[in-house]
């Protein structure tokens, strides 16, 4: 059985489906595709069937990820197939605890950033939205960093789970 994982923001245009594909990449680059299950969705339905922000897509692409996206919003009833959901700042990290059914449920959700030695206390990507290309630029190199650090985790959570 597949590990899954699933990133998580706002509304499913800009940070988590940046982290989905950096994250898809580096699971494809360490020979476990099939064997990772990748995706993401938003706390809310705002953008729900829609695609990436263009200003992710150009960044994604500037950078040599390949991305295609559409917006879906997380439910409840999906902790019980995944092994991970990581939030991309606390305000996603409390409500997808809230959300979870069980207390089992709530211990797989994290922060991407507490993936990354480097952060320190700021745990957050920063949502860039709102901002100019340079905060989907800063954002993509925080997603990067995690992300070597995240597929360290579900290696050895993937091996204790063989034993």
């Amino acid at each position: 059985m597949a590990y899954r994982v699933c990133f998580v923001c706002t509304g499913n245009i800009c940070r988590s489906p940046m982290a989905e594909v950096v994250f898809r990449a580096r699971v494809a680059e360490a020979g476990l595709d099939g064997l990772v299950e990748v995706d993401s969705a938003g706390t809310g339905g705002w953008h729900e069937g829609d695609g990436a922000d263009p200003r992710t897509v150009a960044v994604l692409e500037e950078s040599g990820y390949a991305s295609a996206h559409t917006a879906r919003q997380f439910h409840p009833s999906w902790f019980s197939r995944l092994d991970l959901v990581i939030a991309l700042d606390s305000g996603h990290l409390g409500a997808l605890r809230h959300l979870a059914p069980t207390e089992r449920d709530a211990r797989k959700v994290g922060l991407l950033r507490s993936y990354d030695p480097a952060a320190g206390d700021d745990l957050d990507v920063p949502d860039p939205y709102y901002g100019d290309a340079e905060g989907f630029q800063e954002c993509l190199e925080m997603v990067e960093a995690a992300s070597t650090g995240l597929l360290a985790a579900v290696r050895k959570d993937m091996e204790g789970r063989a034993a």
